[in-house]
């Protein structure tokens, strides 16, 4: 199983509305997890919060950074996009 990471924050709207499309798709099809971190939440290490503060909302496959989806993309543009990403990365 492979897991997608998205560091984002409560309240920004391309975070959440990525966040949505998300879990609209069948990532389970696709072997994928998705695990949803907030930058702001209490407990969460200072660096991802430096790290991710201006860039919001990120993708990340296995720890490995992707290329910032557009967020343009929905339904079948967006599964299709995630299919590229893992099988580059594989």
């Amino acid at each position: 199983m492979n897991q997608l990471t998205l560091y984002g924050r409560a309240g920004c709207c391309l975070c959440e509305g990525l966040e949505s499309r998300l879990r609209a798709l069948d990532l389970l099809g696709l072997s994928i997890e998705l695990t949803v971190i907030d930058i702001d939440a209490p407990g969460t290490p200072q660096e991802l919060k430096a790290r991710y503060d201006l860039e919001v909302p990120v993708l990340a496959l296995d720890g490995s950074e992707l290329p910032r989806v557009s967020p343009r993309l929905t339904g079948e543009g967006l599964l299709n996009w995630l299919q590229r990403c893992l099988s580059t990365a594989l």
